[in-house]
């Protein structure tokens, strides 16, 4: 289990995986646009996120860890990419729906 110091550090320090959540951020985006019927909120959301990847890859990053806390700081960041959309994913649709679109 990662310490909170070694996610902070995680934060900070894993570019592969930051990389990882900055792509997961844009094919989100891209999947919400895509959408038969997308809400406002979605919209917003994704319009926002292909105008700023890296702000809301950021963000999610936060996120992302906290959601992995329970895994090594190894299998944080060698998560694969499937992985890494799955939990970016859940953080976006929790944002969404609580009308965090920016």
């Amino acid at each position: 289990m990662a310490t909170y110091a070694e996610l902070f550090d995680l934060k900070s320090s894993a570019f592969v995986l930051r990389n990882k959540v900055i792509v997961a951020v844009t094919v989100k985006a891209q999947t919400i646009l895509d959408l038969a019927t997308p809400t406002d909120n979605q919209v917003a959301w994704a319009a926002n996120a292909i105008s700023d990847p890296v702000r809301f890859a950021d963000k999610i990053m936060l996120y992302v860890l906290a959601a992995n806390k329970s895994a090594t700081t190894s299998q944080i960041s060698g998560a694969s990419d499937s992985t890494v959309q799955t939990n970016v994913d859940a953080a976006v649709d929790k944002m969404i729906a609580g009308g965090v679109v920016s």
